[in-house]
């Protein structure tokens, strides 16, 4: 068989002499998509130690001009959703690409901090770009389980290792406590916002990192996108229409997902794990958030 540029795998390219290799721009093309922190064993996510292979690859590309990330998620834990913004930015800085965002459907919450890893970001008009805020959720069980008669046992090493337990009634001072961390976690994300942003930003405060979400084209006139636009159309305008979209899968599918094709394994999973049906259900819940 006769081995090409073309044909040569990505990793060793980097043995070709520069004046052989093709003068197209290249821009690694990087998907995140689903809620982040929701990672099961036969389930999709977003978290740092499944993507982390897969950012690397996406700035290793030999003669880089870019990196597009594009983003599909409502959200979720907020650690992992930084630990995934600081490795792209720590990438991008150390390798001096630069990395444009794209909103698909929706960058909300942990989404819209895993956007502002962009340097620039873009969506389409009707995407849902924002909720800046923390939320937590939660159900009581104390009134079921007393209406039939169960009883909730309980022993702890530490007075509140039992905080928020949804079998006790609420107390005051786990609220209290629970809105403390909120506080600082919600501090850390405008912060960031703020940082990445910068002079972009325009508005009141309080309105900006309220929590509301806005359609894209609101998003791009208080300064939390750039512009409106796709990633082929973008990335076409600011490098030529010659430039090479390349795009990085962000997993491998199990042996069972590749067997019986992964939309699939979610539903067959919750069959028969209740961590997966809770999860699977949780996740629902995220979407459901923004009509999705």
């Amino acid at each position: 068989m006769l081995i090409t540029l073309s044909t040569l795998p990505e990793r060793l390219r980097f043995l070709v002499p520069r004046r052989y290799r093709s003068s197209r721009p290249i821009v690694s093309v990087l998907r995140l998509s689903g809620a982040i922190g929701t990672v099961m064993p036969l389930r999709t996510g977003l978290s740092l130690a499944a993507l982390a292979p897969a950012i690397e690859r996406a700035f290793g590309i030999p003669d880089l001009s870019a990196v597009a990330i594009l983003i599909n998620s409502p959200g979720g834990a907020a650690a992992q959703s930084h630990l995934i913004f600081k490795r792209i930015r720590d990438l991008a800085e150390e390798k001096n690409v630069p990395v444009f965002a794209f909103v698909e459907d929706v960058a909300a919450s942990g989404g819209y901090m895993l956007a502002c890893a962009g340097d620039e970001i873009f969506a389409d008009p009707s995407s849902l770009v924002g909720s800046i805020g923390v939320v937590s959720a939660g159900f009581g069980f104390e009134r079921l389980i007393e209406r039939f008669g169960v009883e909730r046992r309980i022993h702890t090493a530490g007075t509140n290792k039992a905080m928020l337990d949804p079998f006790r009634p609420e107390q005051p001072e786990d609220v209290a406590r629970l809105k403390q961390i909120q506080a600082r976690v919600h501090d850390a994300f405008t912060g960031l916002v703020r940082t990445r942003r910068g002079a972009k930003l325009r508005g009141e405060a309080e309105t900006l990192f309220s929590g509301l979400v806005w359609s894209g084209a609101e998003a791009v006139e208080i300064g939390l996108a750039d512009g409106i636009g796709d990633v082929r159309s973008v990335m076409r305008e600011r490098f030529g229409d010659k430039v090479q979209l390349k795009l990085v899968p962000t997993a491998r599918p199990g042996l069972l997902a590749r067997l019986i094709g992964r939309e699939a394994v979610p539903q067959v999973s919750s069959l028969f794990d209740p961590a997966e049906l809770v999860a699977s259900l949780e996740e629902r819940a995220l979407w459901a958030r923004y009509g999705l």
